[in-house]
């Protein structure tokens, strides 16, 4: 029997969440070697009904990842390769004109790849603004609008966008207000030597095993509900708010180190995220209430892409994680 202020049924939910987790993460280890953290950063988007943006070169499996994720849950993929040449059109879908019966003619709609429950959005920043905008409509509103009619898209929709850190050239940069709707930046870095070598085992012999389905979608929108619904403490709100103030450099309460480092700090919607993502990872961990080191773990991925470097920082080489780290540090020592 818990001492949760939740109900005994969200309790019961929250433990069977915890376990749906463990074996997703077991299933995915069947494919994919380590990324352990990418897969509960990715677990904590889907669950709080965020979209996540991957950042990491060519050839760790990110594709893969994302689309094991899917058939694990059961749920629709698409994959969509944006080309500095892709129109909205082709990711939102078309009027097509189709041969009725009796020689008549009508427009009837034929769906994009945006109609998912997931998206992969692979690079993303090689798409022109016009594209960018279509999937951002997609991404905050669920809807597309195509010749002045409105679809909405099915439920849960979960869009994972790639980017290529090392390859600039014929690319548009996602502009600050399109990062802020994605909920974290997930960094995907290089395996350790072990990890390697299992994945040169792994992916040079016999086909990949197929996964088995652990989740379906009303399921996952069941957990989505029972996410918001996780208690917080009042300290953990006054952290996160504390926290995103500090890296607004024209802020009193930015500390003096910030200043000359960033031009431009997080928004609100940085706060909103911060505490989503901890309810979402208390409870994969089976916890009932939002705790301090929840809010740690989610600040990095929340704040990286909505953190603005200066030059002088780029110069010395900080980047706006370095940033986001070290606050995060600092405010946990004085809390």
């Amino acid at each position: 029997m818990s001492n949760s202020p939740l109900p005994q049924d969200d309790v019961a939910a929250i433990d069977e969440l915890r376990q749906v987790y463990v074996q997703l993460c077991d299933e995915l280890k069947k494919i994919i070697v380590g990324q352990q953290k990418v897969v509960e950063q990715l677990a904590i988007c889907l669950f709080a009904r965020g979209h996540a943006l991957l950042m990491g070169v060519p050839g760790l499996a990110k594709t893969l990842l994302i689309s094991r994720l899917a058939e694990t849950m059961s749920l629709s993929f698409s994959r969509i390769q944006f080309t500095p040449d892709l129109m909205p059109m082709d990711i939102t879908g078309t009027d097509i004109l189709q041969e009725l019966p009796g020689g008549k003619r009508a427009f009837e709609f034929a769906k994009g790849p945006v109609f998912a429950n997931i998206v992969l959005a692979d690079e993303i920043n090689r798409a022109p603004a016009k594209t960018q905008a279509a999937m951002l409509e997609a991404m905050q509103e669920h809807k597309v609008t195509v010749a002045g009619r409105t679809y909405t898209l099915d439920s849960p929709f979960f869009v994972l966008a790639t980017q290529n850190p090392i390859e600039q050239e014929g690319t548009y940069p996602l502009p600050e207000a399109q990062l802020d709707r994605f909920m974290f930046m997930i960094g995907v870095d290089y395996p350790s030597r072990d990890e390697e070598i299992a994945i040169a085992r792994s992916t040079t012999g016999a086909s990949l095993p197929k996964l088995e389905h652990i989740l379906h979608g009303p399921k996952v929108i069941a957990f989505q509900e029972l996410v918001r619904r996780v208690p917080v403490p009042d300290h953990i709100y006054e952290f996160a708010v504390d926290l995103v103030r500090k890296t607004r450099p024209a802020s009193s309460e930015a500390p003096a180190w910030l200043k000359p480092l960033v031009s431009w700090g997080a928004g609100p919607r940085a706060v909103q995220y911060l505490i989503l993502g901890a309810k979402a990872r208390a409870a994969l961990q089976g916890s009932y209430m939002v705790r301090m080191e929840d809010i740690m773990e989610v600040a990095e991925p929340v704040l990286r892409h909505r953190v603005m470097t200066t030059f002088t920082a780029e110069s010395d080489g900080i980047s706006s994680r370095d940033v986001a780290k070290r606050l995060v540090e600092e405010l946990s020592k004085e809390k």
